[in-house]
């Protein structure tokens, strides 16, 4: 099995608080180093009642100092909501503090509704159509060398590494252009993932950051120790979602037995597509879904998603996921 990773939303769940979600996600980095995952990201989402991770780059030193050896990073920051140089100074900070385990997965989207975008913008001219500027304008702020006047500090030589995220081909151009590693966000926005790939990796432009396509990949996974109980626990994340897209953002709520029978049939085709890129199941049957999974895209890595409710039925998810892997090839990591 190739390298397999963690991205955590730092779930706030229905009777619960922020706090508690931060304490559990260090405790699940904490797992996941040990169970041998290659990285845990956070992502970074605004105003959404059941995330906890806005704040991206302080939660990640809270996560990276209560862990060792695991690479930390953001998946991702919303570039435009932030200027390059505060992105370069926060990330500069986090690396200066954890040196070599640090990465930075930038993102085009604004990771919030409109009006939350709008608050958070730095300028009002501010939009996603300068998205390949401010990368480009990050990536000399870490580079031993700037051409601009102003420095990051910290930041500056710190040559962070870069990712760029994307659920579109827009993306994909974009790290093939720059060569960059590319992760799609397929475990909720499967439908262009396969053009995406190809237009990256026929694309790509070697650079000194990297010198071939890196491909990572999203994808769900829901398992447990009977497939009844894995789909029992996938139905928190899928009524999650049907509320964020009947605009009634909520708390992850606890599982409810036999949800995708009480939704309707629009709901119904809406979580087979969000899912289709997913395992749950048993053992048996993530392992079979991910290796189908890994044999059809060529994914270098997959970035692992899991929304549950109980924290101690998602660590156990994440333990079987981890249980798949073998030691990768020399040359698949990248970071």
């Amino acid at each position: 099995m190739i390298p397999l990773s963690i991205l955590d939303l730092s779930p706030i769940t229905e009777g619960s608080d922020a706090a508690q979600s931060f304490r559990n996600s260090r405790d699940l980095a904490r797992h996941a180093e040990a169970w041998g995952y290659q990285r845990y990201w956070l992502a970074e989402h605004h105003g959404m009642p059941g995330i906890a991770s806005a704040a991206t780059s302080v939660l990640l030193a809270y996560v990276a100092g209560g862990t060792s050896t695991i690479r930390v990073g953001a998946g991702g920051v919303m570039l435009p909501n932030h200027s390059p140089l505060v992105i370069a100074e926060q990330f500069g900070t986090l690396e200066s503090l954890f040196p070599g385990r640090i990465d930075l997965g930038l993102g085009r989207a604004p990771g919030s509704d409109q009006r939350t975008a709008q608050a958070l913008r730095r300028n009002l001219s501010s939009d996603a159509d300068e998205f390949p500027q401010d990368v480009v304008e990050l990536m000399d702020l870490f580079s031993a060398n700037p051409r601009g006047a102003v420095r990051a500090v910290p930041g500056t030589g710190l040559e962070v590494p870069m990712w760029i995220l994307g659920s579109s081909l827009f993306g994909a151009q974009l790290a093939a252009a720059l060569g960059l590693p590319f992760a799609f966000a397929s475990h909720f926005a499967p439908a262009q993932m396969m053009p995406a790939i190809a237009l990256y990796r026929s694309g790509f432009r070697p650079s000194k950051r990297l010198a071939k396509p890196y491909v990572m990949l999203g994808f769900n996974v829901f398992a447990a120790d009977t497939q009844e109980e894995a789909e029992l626990r996938a139905t928190s994340m899928q009524q999650a979602f049907v509320n964020l897209r009947s605009g009634r953002p909520s708390k992850l709520p606890p599982p409810r037995a036999g949800y995708r029978s009480q939704v309707g049939p629009q709901e119904n085709a809406l979580l087979d597509s969000v899912l289709s890129c997913s395992a749950i199941g048993s053992p048996q049957t993530v392992r079979t879904a991910l290796e189908a999974f890994v044999e059809r895209t060529g994914a270098d890595e997959l970035m692992i998603a899991s929304q549950i409710f109980h924290h101690a039925q998602r660590l156990r998810s994440f333990e079987i996921t981890a249980s798949m892997m073998r030691e990768p090839a020399d040359e698949a990591t990248v970071g």
